[in-house]
Order: C-alpha cells, then structure tokens, then sequence
C-alpha cells in the first residue's frame, strides 16, 4: 500500500515486561489483518518478529522488530521492543519514531517491574497508550484483580473497556462495555457489574468534553457517535487510557485492538508540528506534519543486514522522499545519495518508490549517518534533538583467544556498536584491556554469543582491571647517579630530585633549579624523561604515579662519558628510589553515584552502599522514586548492575561516572599489591 495520506497512517509501538507478550500480540495482529497467513509462535520458533538465532533460542525479543499492515484503510506501523532491561536501548530510539503505543499486562503475573520501567518512558514522551490485559486464557488469570493492580499504580485514568465472556481456560473472548455487545448474555450479578464498570467509562469520556459531560450530568443519553469522539480525543491527550482484554497465543478478542489503532490512536497529523533548530544557532525552526513541508527525518535504529549491508531507520517527520533521491544530513552536515527506499517486515525489506510524512522507513549503505542523526532538504535545513541513550552499566574486558580472532575483533566490534548505541567498545588506556560496555549481564552475554555466531570471533571475557595509581605523601630528596665504564667511552650521569607531593588531581610538576653548570641544559630534558618513564611503573604495586612535583636541584657531569641516556638513566633511578623514600601509597577511583529505587529499598540499598565504603552524599524523591546520591569506590562496584537487580527484584536502575581519586585504605592496598606482585610472578 503506497497511496495513502498522512491521516491514514498510525505508528504504533508494543511494550511490556519480558514474557507478557508484545511478540505474540503483533503475531496475532498481522494474522487478523491478513498481512501473514499463519499465527507465529514464540515458543515453536515461527514468529516473524523473533528471527534471529539467539532470540529463536532464548525465546525472547533482543532487538527491536518493524512490521506493518493495513487495517480500514490505515497503514499501522508496529514495533516490537524487547522486554529485558538490558535491551533498552531499541526502546528509547523506537519512542522517537511512533505516535502510540499498546502496553500489554500479563492476567496472572499482573504489572510487573519491567512495565512500570516502559511507562516511565511512555510518559516521559507523552504517548497516548492503551493497555491490553493478555494471557486470560491461563490458568490464575484474573482480569478484575489486574485491572485495580493497573490502576493503583498507574492511575484512574487506566478505565476497562471491555468485559470477559468466561475465565481462565474457559475464557472465550470480551463484551465491548460501549456498544453493550452480548450483555444479553450475562446473568444478574454479571450484568449488574457490567453496567456499572459501562458507566464508569461513559463518565470518564464525558469528563473529557465540557458539552458531553454537561449533558452526562443533567441525565441526558450520550450518542455512540459522540462518546466515540470523546473518547478518542481523551486518548490522544491521553486523559483515558482504554484496557482491552484477550489472548494472543489463542486469537481471541484482538480485532478490537486493531479497531482501537484505527478509532481512537493519533495519526502523525494529530500530533502536531515537530520543534528543532536551525542548524549552527539556537533559533527554534518547526516542521508541519505535512507532505507539501520540506522532507525531514530523524535516524533511530541502524541495522547490520547480511545480504544489503547497513540499513539505517528513520521516521519521516515532514514531506517527502523518493528512492534513487537523496538528502542533507545536518547532523553531520554531509550530502547522501540513496538508492532503493524500503519499509521492512520483520527480517524481509520490501522495496517503495516513494514515502510520505509520519512513515517510518529503512535505505542500505549511508556513508555517514548514524543512528540520532538529522536528514532533511539541503534548502531548508533543520536539525532535531538527538536520541540521549543510557550510559552502560556494566563492563567486563574481552580478548582474543587466537591470532586470527584478534585481527576481526576491532572490525566486528564496531559493527556491533553500530546497531546498539547502548553497546560500548573502548581501550583502557591505562590497563591497555580491551573493554565492552553495556545494560547488564545479559546484553554482554548476547554480544559476545554474537561475536562468535556472526563473525566467527572468539574471546575470553572477564572483570575489567581497576586502574589503581600510586602517589607520595612527602618530600623526598634523592640521588640517581648512572656510571657505566667498559673500555672506551663510558657513561656517566648524576642528578639530585626533589620530589613532593602535588594537590590531588594535578598530576605531575617538573622544575628546573640547576644553577651554575651542575648538569649542562642539553642534559635536563633527558633527566625529566627519565623520571616520567620511572612514573609508569610505581615501587608499590607497578601502577602510574600522579600528583607529584619533581625538582631537579644538583648534579654532576663528565666531559666525555656524560650523555642523554646516561642522564635518563639517572633521572629514572633517582625517581624510584625517591618515591621509595617519599610515604608512597595507593589510590583508587572513586565514583559519583546515583541509585533510583522505589522506597521500600531505602535502608537495604543504603546498608548496602555503606558496606562498600561508599559515602552517601544526598537523597531525593523523582516522581514516584527515590534517589540515593553516594560516592564508591570503582572496586566495589563492578559488578553492581547484577547485584542491584537481584536486591531490587529488577526495580531498581543507577547510573555512575568518574568523580576523582583516593588513597586505598591500608588493609585494602595491602591485598591489592600483593595480588599485584603475584601477578607479575605468574607472568615472569
């Protein structure tokens, strides 16, 4: 379907908690509308949406899925995200590209942790939504005990739109409360509820319309017609969020949702003009959701296809664009020229000639476009916000197990970055290890299965190395005297340091005070380079030393045998033995960090920081959360992201960065520089 307008489309994106059924729902959807001829299954491994082999495997979506289909002549355009936490990242790019979203709750397990977490995203982006009770067909479903389980934590807004016909494995579909359909069907008790959850939500469509709710209160009987107005302008402006009922593994009761898409979801023209910016300057520019608007676009998803290359994803937020055309990426402020358009569906591309605005759609091969980038007319440039992806929270380093592992895993990597904005890849500069970062244990399991499985790389993963430094902790005046005589010319070099300790943070001083000749000035570079040389490798435990002033004052040369190596020598020796001298001792980093849980966690995740050695700096409620501010040490808090889900049942996230260093506690360093030494045994 390419003809349609802007009105007809709607983009639409399906989240819950791992397991409660985003996957089966859009199987179910596109079988119901025609666009497969078969209901995939999750568990049997036939899903269009969980294509590849890890997910097959693990049964569970990693990464997030574009499907489409046609329903009463609109175009709906879905987006399965994953579940995990740990995948989140598909979910904060596919927010900027939909208008809508299904947020599907599980009738035995009720809201759970990983949906409260979606609807805090939801409602950072002011998505109108509607939720679907799934899973009423299993044994403990309890559709009335889940609907006040959905509205004591997300509110009164949340009112149900439908009621059961039959529970559990007897459950054979729902009663629409609007239309009354098959309320002849109930009995008293039944019936008598029925009408009243009916004129709950009449009263809640009328509170979204001063005319309706003035007839609703002077008795009058409210039109279909009208209620139906009603109530999709309260969806749009997400003053009611409608609760639908079903299964989704058994196709009951899912026509409604995709009626629901069509009545009550906003078109892209319904949610209004787009802000940005003009690019180069803070002037506000804005975008009509319009056809005859000039083309722009935002890039949420990049994808690594076997067969086309890269596929970059974006939504068309105004005008148009033609395949074999191209665009200006003022993000980059570069020209790309584009061959085929595509809209996908699941892990097929399906090739358009053209796309209009509110479409969301793939090209292969962008030379230099990534995934938060802005595409828009060269004439008429705009630049949109960017995506703010969360920081990873958790590292482990990785290397190669052969020669030939190690000459793709540069390559490979980066490929893997590239569809992942969460997925981190960096080089300690310090350890020299070779470290990935991500949302928890699970997304590096993933990627590193991948590695292997997509391009043939193994790796051997463990605990990233803390990178200690040393300093000292007074001054020290040494001599590093270098005299070397073997027949012929000898070497010879002797320097007199200083070394105090400098302000944390400041890491190194060098000052010449060499007076009458002591050591001639073509001398003095070579004995600084000797002593930054000596300060890569502490006396302690071999880590870098920082925070030291160094003084050369005093010397002595010889005509002949002196040289710059000889001084450099010297400059090295002295160095050593003066921080022997000097009270060295151990630092380490120490991290700003910030806890976001719910309250009953309070005294467990602050006992638990204080056991640590972290300093709890602040508290403060956001929303309906606390939040803990601490400074941690690095050491205690490499493996937090594991630890923090097991302690909060998964409801608790955090986030940390780099605040500064300090010295180890003696007992501490005392066990880190003996497993230091030991290490340096072993290699020896």
């Amino acid at each position: 379907m390419e003809n349609y307008n802007v009105s007809d489309i709607r983009n639409v994106i399906v989240v819950a908690h791992s397991g409660a059924g985003k996957t089966s729902l859009i199987e179910a959807l596109l079988f119901n509308a025609g666009a497969t001829t078969r209901l995939g299954s999750v568990a049997s491994g036939t899903s269009i949406c969980d294509y590849n082999p890890d997910e097959i495997e693990r049964k569970i979506t990693i990464n997030g899925k574009f499907l489409n289909l046609v329903w009463n002549n609109k175009k709906v355009n879905l987006v399965d995200t994953p579940g995990y936490a740990d995948f989140i990242g598909d979910l904060i790019g596919a927010l900027r590209a939909v208008d809508a979203s299904i947020v599907i709750v599980d009738a035995v397990g009720g809201v759970e942790v990983g949906t409260e977490r979606v609807w805090e995203f939801l409602e950072k982006h002011n998505l109108p939504r509607i939720i679907f009770i799934n899973k009423l067909d299993k044994e403990n479903a309890n559709f009335f005990e889940t609907v006040n389980s959905i509205q004591e934590i997300f509110g009164k807004t949340c009112v149900p739109f439908q009621f059961p016909i039959g529970k559990e494995t007897n459950f054979k579909g729902a009663r629409d409360l609007l239309t009354q359909s098959n309320f002849d069907q109930l009995d008293e008790n039944e019936k008598k509820y029925a009408l009243s959850l009916r004129e709950q939500l009449i009263e809640k469509i009328a509170e979204t319309d001063d005319n309706l709710l003035e007839k609703y209160l002077e008795g009058e009987t409210l039109s279909l017609e009208a209620l139906k107005k009603a109530l999709r302008q309260g969806v749009i402006s997400n003053r009611i969020i409608p609760i639908f009922l079903g299964s989704a593994t058994n196709n009951l009761s899912i026509g409604p949702v995709l009626d629901a898409i069509d009545e009550y979801f906003p078109s892209p023209f319904d949610r209004g003009q787009i802000k940005g910016v003009i690019p180069n300057s803070d002037k506000e520019e804005v975008r009509k959701p319009q056809v005859d608007s000039p083309f722009s676009a935002l890039v949420f998803k990049t994808i690594s296809d076997p067969y086309v290359g890269q596929l970059t994803l974006f939504r068309i937020f105004s005008g148009s664009l033609n395949s074999d055309s191209g665009f200006f990426n003022s993000s980059k402020r570069s020209k790309e020229r584009i061959g085929q358009l595509y809209i996908l569906q699941g892990k097929n591309q399906i090739p358009i000639k053209n796309a209009i605005a509110g479409d969301i759609v793939a090209v292969a091969k962008l030379k230099d476009t990534t995934t938060g980038d802005t595409l828009c007319d060269e004439k008429n440039p705009i630049l949109y916000e960017t995506i703010k992806f969360l920081e990873p929270i958790l590292s482990e380093s990785v290397k190669p197990k052969s020669r030939q592992d190690e000459e793709k895993i540069s390559s490979a990597l980066q490929r893997l970055a590239s569809e992942d904005p969460t997925f981190k890849i960096g080089r300690d500069p310090q350890t020299k290890e070779l470290i990935i970062s991500g949302m928890g244990d699970l997304h590096l399991e993933v990627m590193v299965s991948r590695l292997k499985s997509k391009y043939s790389v193994d790796v051997e993963i463990g605990v990233p190395k803390v990178p200690y430094k040393e300093t000292i902790q007074k001054k020290a005046q040494v001599q590093g005297k270098y005299k070397r005589q073997s027949g012929g010319r000898g070497q010879y070099g002797d320097c007199w340091l200083e070394l105090e300790p400098l302000p944390r943070g400041e890491d190194y001083e060098f000052v010449d005070k060499i007076v009458g000749g002591a050591i001639p000035r073509n001398y003095i570079p070579s004995v600084e380079k000797g002593a930054r040389e000596a300060m890569q490798e502490g006396v302690l435990a071999g880590y870098p030393v920082v925070d030291v002033k160094v003084t050369v004052y005093d010397g002595s040369f010889h005509p002949v045998d002196s040289s710059d190596l000889a001084f450099h020598i010297a400059g090295s020796m002295a160095f050593k033995k003066g921080q022997q001298e000097a009270s060295p001792v151990l630092l380490e980093p120490i991290m700003d960090v910030e806890v976001i849980i719910p309250e009953e966690y309070m005294g467990a995740i602050t006992g638990d920081l204080n056991s640590r050695r972290g300093r709890i700096m602040g508290m403060e409620q956001r929303s309906k959360m606390q939040v803990i501010k601490a400074n941690v040490p690095l050491a205690e808090m490499l493996k937090y992201a594991t630890e923090l889900r097991s302690m909060t049942g998964g409801r608790g996230m955090y986030s940390m960065k780099f605040s500064r260093y300090e010295e180890v506690p003696q007992k501490i360093a005392q066990t880190v520089i003996s497993q230091s030494k030991k290490s340096e045994e072993r290699k020896e």
